[in-house]
């Protein structure tokens, strides 16, 4: 059951249900901040909150009349809450809460009901017709029979985005990007417009969506007054707002170009806010707000709506400071080919942020670091800002002490207490490596299309990045230079990453499926083939115990080696464009699920009570004002619960319904 919690007695747990939990985390150092700061972070996270519906209707189209049905049934329902039928119902709205519509917020498939469709047509009718969502002149029964078959069938969309080799991706995806066109429609009509790009192209259909009607194909932009436009126009007044307390003339430079993008969905101008956004370093002040990452599209273009609202920490962003310093040396002792290496490493920036708000889809699931901007002509000129997310992992870290996961899964004692003693360092460390230096790492040879890795191109990324932290992570530089306290430090990481991989990421899938996720299939990708790769000289193994299996690693100084074998092979793979030698790498290691592990996995880790998706709620931030209705202060609060702010997120951000 949902929890509500004092400010003096914080707990970080605030709810658990289905396969998902939620925390709740900290904003330290907000109460340091100057109240101009206070009122910029107020102002922009406003900002982030409007664009909620935005994901919402990317994620399905139906998503926003299903979610406005089931939040008004939970509301005003005068019957008996206390069955087994309505606490199923109850689950499944905050399921659908959690993923920003009713498709799985990681694996991408339909979220089940646990209750039957005659049941829902029973709260719909006891609620009455006054709030439901009908549209004009539809009736009850019209609705039902519009809604009921995508909630309920198994065969109508699905899933929200479909990767499955062979398949046209673009029919089989329910994801709200395309309507009427295939997939080579779609790729045609983008392909023809990268013609005219040059050297410095935009990120043609980042902010569109690509219909078709007749014989005719065209965008429909997502700006204000074309779609979204509504939720678009709230947005802008709360970052003209923000622009009036910005801390210098370089950040409301970023805002106003921002605005003006918004206004008119011009790809050029998002460029030069990316790229000012990139040079904008000395604010304590930052925030992202657009539509950035393109994982929710099967063809890894259009770009789901995010945001998230920060303040650097300073001490923690010493750590990352001394990364991007010495990006130019990671770079150049890189194992990958010369041809594939930047001569110049540029713009590299990183630090350590603390979150203050989540928007989009970075909200209730968010990752842990960010690396931007993704276009790819702008980092190889420009270079790129990276940054950690410490209130975060620190927030992952304490709800996670005492769980009982490593006892259960770890080897041995030896690996446990080299877990206990560097994991949360070495966890982080890689995290940092992976977004300051492995995303910014490399680069595509001349007429190489960024696209040109197409469904696969997120996952081979991910591998990139990921790889290039694990080859890193043992390296006497790391000493030298401070980052790890010694040489063992790595083997913390090592052997996480390499569990994770082969096995208990395998708690994220259901049962008979496949590997779905770009993250997920990135990390099964690389554990599979460095087990495969090494299984002669038995480098990693999966061994058993008393019924049980485990991960045992062997020779760690081999491990990395393969660690760099593999990243030069996936460096080579995206700098020449290679899309079959992506495909197969992707699909041997990274797609199939070895059933009997997945199930035995599946039942240990049920018997700990864990749940294996975490997410977050967020503070609540009043301003407060004299008699005037100047503001004076910012008040943060911790205490709202998880239905709770659902709900008064759809009651008060509920712009495009």
């Amino acid at each position: 059951m949902e929890e509500k919690r004092n400010n003096d007695e914080f707990e970080y747990t605030v709810d658990q249900f289905a396969d998902l939990q939620v925390l709740r985390y900290r904003v330290p150092g907000f109460e340091n901040l100057t109240l101009r700061q206070k009122i910029l972070v107020y102002y922009l996270s406003q900002a982030a909150l409007e664009g909620r519906d935005i994901l919402f209707d990317q994620n399905g189209k139906y998503n926003l009349r299903i979610r406005r049905l089931l939040e008004v049934i939970y509301i005003d329902y005068p019957g008996n809450r206390d069955t087994d039928e309505f606490r199923a119902f109850e689950v499944y709205l905050k399921r659908i809460w959690f993923s920003n519509g009713i498709y799985h917020h990681y694996a991408c498939d339909k979220l089940v009901p646990g209750f039957s469709e005659g049941y829902l047509k029973s709260l719909v009718i006891s609620v009455g017709t006054d709030r439901l969502p009908l549209k004009q002149g539809e009736t009850l029964e019209e609705m039902c029979g519009k809604l009921f078959p995508v909630i309920f069938d198994s065969s109508v969309m699905p899933k929200r985005v479909n990767q499955a080799d062979g398949e046209d991706l673009v029919v089989t995806s329910a994801a709200n990007y395309y309507e009427g066109v295939t997939q080579r429609e779609a790729e045609n009509f983008y392909a023809a417009l990268k013609l005219q790009g040059g050297d410095r192209p935009v990120m043609y259909g980042m902010n569109s969506r690509l219909v078709k009607s007749g014989s005719e194909i065209k965008e429909e932009v997502w700006k204000e007054g074309g779609m979204y436009g509504a939720a678009i126009k709230k947005i802008i007044g709360w970052l003209e707002k923000a622009e009036t307390v910005a801390e210098n003339d370089s950040l409301r430079k970023v805002i106003r170009l921002l605005v003006e993008f918004y206004r008119t969905g011009d790809l050029k101008i998002f460029d030069e806010y990316s790229i000012e956004w990139l040079k904008e370093t000395g604010s304590q002040v930052d925030f992202v707000n657009g539509f950035i990452e393109s994982y929710g599209d099967p063809l890894g273009m259009k770009a789901s709506w995010e945001s998230i609202v920060n303040f650097k920490d300073q001490e923690a962003t010493r750590r990352t400071a001394i990364i991007s310093a010495n990006a130019q040396w990671f770079e150049d002792h890189s194992p990958v080919d010369s041809r594939f290496k930047k001569e110049e490493v540029k713009g590299v920036s990183a630090k350590v942020i603390t979150a203050a708000m989540l928007g989009g889809d970075l909200y209730p699931s968010t990752a842990i670091g960010i690396n931007l901007p993704n276009s790819n002509w702008i980092r190889s000129v420009h270079g790129s800002k990276s940054v950690t997310i410490g209130n975060l992992i620190d927030a992952y870290n304490k709800a996670a002490h005492g769980n009982g996961f490593r006892e259960e899964f770890v080897y041995g004692e030896e690996e446990k207490l080299r877990l206990e003693k560097y994991a949360d360092l070495t966890d982080c460390l890689h995290t940092d490596l992976h977004e300051c230096v492995g995303h910014g790492s490399g680069k595509l040879l001349p007429g190489v299309d960024p696209d040109a890795l197409k469904a696969y191109g997120s996952t081979i990324e991910e591998a990139r990045a990921d790889l290039f932290g694990l080859y890193y992570l043992p390296d006497n530089r790391l000493v030298e230079l401070g980052l790890t306290p010694d040489g063992e430090a790595y083997k913390a990481e090592y052997y996480s990453y390499m569990m994770n991989g082969l096995m208990t990421q395998l708690v994220r899938i259901e049962p008979g499926c496949n590997v779905e996720e770009a993250h997920m299939r990135n990390r099964q990708l690389i554990a599979r083939w460095v087990l495969e790769n090494g299984s002669s000289d038995k480098v990693v193994e999966l061994v058993k115990r008393e019924g049980k299996t485990y991960v045992r690693i062997n020779d760690y100084s081999r491990l990395r080696r393969l660690f760099g074998e593999l990243l030069a092979e996936i460096q080579r793979i995206k700098s020449e464009g290679d899309f079959e030698a992506a495909r197969r790498l992707v699909e041997r290691y990274g797609v199939k699920v070895d059933a009997e592990l997945h199930q035995e996995v599946l039942v240990r880790y049920k018997a700990l009570h864990l749940a294996p998706y975490k997410g977050f709620v967020n503070p609540v931030y009043t301003a407060v004002t004299d008699n005037d209705g100047n503001i004076t202060d910012v008040a943060v609060d911790y205490t709202e619960g998880y239905a709770e702010q659902m709900l008064r997120y759809s009651r008060d951000y509920s712009n495009l319904w």
